[in-house]
């Protein structure tokens, strides 16, 4: 299978990308940004995109931390970050004030990963973040193995968030997947043109208890939006490197209903 990395200029700053394409002849396929969990495009993410481009899709994974965020979002200190959320509020990322007084109460050691965190959850951050994706889509709009009318996005955990927050700031998106992100800020659901697909952890209760507000919001703005809840399943249930969140009953069948929705939306007629 055809593989390299790239480097894509946004405008502002260069990001460090994956790109996986389909086997076969010079046709243009369709194609699909990958968005990444926290721990950046680590061999999950590769894995993903691949699986991606055996289904015929161009695949491109941009690492939104390429830089400075990179250098403290080691998987050394998410691992300490990780053992901070495990004592905290569900709704804790929600919240910046408390997400601030958190971080102040944990040991010397957790704090700089947890403001990275914050950093790049926060809503200043999340909207560069989307206009790095606009860029990265826009690029794949230029591959001659791509057709241009026919791109969608899918991310996880915080690459879910920025999946559908590319769709707000992407009138040409076609699809977007979320997995398990939190919603975009509601009032800029109404600039969203792409198809929405939710797949989402019943037992995730910090993002899935939101998702209701968002069906609403996408209702009435007359879009789209279909979602999944898995009863049993935790945040992060697809990653299969990941043994202590994966339920493999949950991730297969959101596997097919991922192939299913954009074999409609980015392969049919539409």
């Amino acid at each position: 299978m055809p593989e390299r990395n790239v480097s894509i200029s946004t405008g502002t700053r260069n990001l460090d990308c994956y790109l996986a394409l389909p086997e076969g002849g010079p046709s243009r396929h369709p194609a699909v940004v990958v968005i990444h969990e926290i721990f950046g495009v680590d061999a999950h993410i590769q894995d993903v995109a691949r699986r991606f481009a055996r289904e015929g899709y161009v695949a491109l994974a941009p690492n939104l931390f390429t830089g400075e965020i990179q250098k403290t979002l080691t998987p050394q200190n998410i691992g300490l970050a990780m053992q901070s959320f495990a004592q905290a509020p569900p709704d804790l990322r929600r919240d910046p004030s408390k997400f601030a007084a958190f971080a102040a109460s944990q040991p010397p050691e957790r704090r700089p990963v947890l403001e990275a965190f914050a950093r790049v959850t926060s809503p200043p951050q999340q909207e560069i973040f989307a206009r790095d994706l606009l860029a990265v889509a826009n690029y794949l709009r230029t591959l001659p193995e791509v057709d241009p009318a026919r791109i969608g996005s899918v991310g996880f955990c915080f690459g879910g968030a920025m999946s559908v927050r590319l769709a707000t700031v992407d009138p040409d998106l076609r699809a977007c997947i979320i997995f398990y992100g939190q919603n975009p800020p509601l009032d800029a659901v109404p600039g969203i043109r792409a198809s929405v697909l939710g797949l989402y952890g019943g037992e995730d209760h910090g993002i899935t208890d939101t998702v209701p507000l968002l069906d609403e919001s996408m209702r009435k703005a007359g879009h789209h939006f279909e979602y999944h809840v898995y009863p049993g399943a935790r945040h992060a249930f697809f990653n299969d490197t990941r043994s202590q969140t994966h339920h493999p009953e949950s991730a297969q069948d959101a596997w097919k209903r991922v192939l299913t929705f954009f074999n409609q939306e980015l392969k049919g007629s539409k």
